[in-house]
């Protein structure tokens, strides 16, 4: 395991790091959230969402 030093070292490393960049530059490197029910349901609302929607086909016939 690390020693006190070393742990201090790497932790004050990346305290100054995070000060120094820019806020702008840190919120461009968050990832952007899923939605809730992707997030829980995987794929499934999204292809129930497709099967509900009128097609471009359907439309164009009528």
């Amino acid at each position: 395991m690390a020693s006190g030093e070393e742990l201090v070292k790497y932790i004050t490393e990346r305290v100054v790091t995070f000060m120094e960049t820019p806020k702008e530059e840190r919120r461009r490197k968050t990832k952007p959230k899923e939605p809730w029910s992707e997030k829980w349901f995987g794929m499934i609302p999204l292809g129930i969402m497709l099967m509900k929607r009128p097609s471009e086909r359907k439309k164009q016939k009528q």
